[in-house]
């Protein structure tokens, strides 16, 4: 497609430069145009190594770029909103990284800017255009393992670095906020309702102070969802979903690998030892890609970004709500 949407890159963070650049290097309707650090070597040296046309030693630059149409803003976690709001003056359209702000009221506050602007701003979750979730989805409003009562979730890895931004609580750092912020969403995209109580018991790091352990308990008209999220536990991560007639399991739920299948498993209840087990598999995809154009189609056809700040919202007030905001 020769009218691809041109995107800017607010930014050389990490999961920028391993993950979603690439990822959308294979994109049939964006292409990455531009990319900007406060530090120009930084992204001269970005920009070489991944093949990026432009590189800006400012946000301002990049920002005030005619040629750019949207921004990714993977930025810290404090910037999301000042920065998105500023790309959406610009008149850009905003991919935003997760958790999309600091608040619920400052989520509000991009809204706002938003429909002042007339763009379109999205969180990034990736995991609601993979196709395993799309399939997960699906078998789960089909029936198959009856009606859906309860989610079982684990999300965890260990960083116990206080230099760390993921430590840092003045820049949105803590466990809930970095990793809690899936199952959260997840939960509430596959049931397709709004928890209508929250609870949770949360342990913060003596010395960071941010949430390194938590337990989260979400009610929802149809069921529950419990799950535990860590930064100071041994790497894992698994999503279960349970209804009165079988279970359903993500093998990898979040960090799905570009460079393998990805598999789900469903189960009959039949056999305790995995007899009754259908496991499905996904050819190779990379989510960052399939988000890239998603959102870029979303631009051109005038429709929905996936996953709107509405939603976004929502999930932030459970955060709040499971931190004690």
């Amino acid at each position: 497609m020769s009218n691809r949407i041109r995107w800017g890159v607010l930014g050389a963070a990490r999961i920028a430069i391993t993950k979603v650049i690439p990822g959308m290097r294979g994109c049939e309707r964006a292409e990455i145009a531009a990319i900007a650090s406060r530090d120009l070597v930084k992204a001269e040296r970005a920009a070489s190594a991944l093949g990026i046309p432009k590189a800006y030693g400012s946000y301002e630059e990049l920002l005030a770029d005619p040629e750019i149409e949207a921004i990714y803003n993977p930025l810290p976690n404090h910037l999301h909103v000042p920065w998105s709001i500023k790309a959406a003056e610009a008149g850009k359209h905003v991919l935003c990284e997760k958790p999309i702000s600091m608040s619920s009221a400052e989520c509000r506050h991009l809204i706002a800017a938003r429909d002042r602007a007339g763009v379109k701003i999205g969180e990034a979750f990736m995991v609601a255009v993979h196709p395993q979730w799309i399939r997960a989805r699906e078998i789960v409003r089909s029936g198959r393992i009856g009606p859906l009562r309860s989610i079982l979730g684990c999300f965890s890895y260990h960083n116990a670095d206080p230099g760390n931004i993921r430590n840092i609580p003045e820049y949105g750092g803590g466990g809930v906020m970095d990793i809690g912020c899936y199952p959260i969403f997840i939960s509430r995209w596959i049931y397709g309702e709004e928890p209508v109580r929250v609870r949770a018991a949360v342990e913060r790091d003596p010395v960071m102070k941010t949430d390194r352990l938590a337990s989260v308990l979400l009610e929802f008209p149809s069921g529950h969802s419990v799950f535990t999220c860590g930064t100071q536990l041994a790497p894992f991560q698994r999503m279960i979903f349970l209804g009165s007639k079988g279970r359903l399991e993500m093998e990898i739920p979040f960090n799905a690998p570009p460079d393998r299948p990805s598999r789900i498993f469903i189960d009959d209840g039949s056999d305790l030892f995995g007899g009754g087990i259908v496991t499905e598999e996904f050819p190779v995809c990379d989510q960052y890609g399939l988000q890239g154009d998603a959102f870029s189609r979303a631009i051109q056809e005038g429709s929905e970004v996936p996953v709107p700040l509405e939603q976004a919202l929502k999930n932030m007030e459970a955060i709040e709500t499971i931190l004690g905001g």
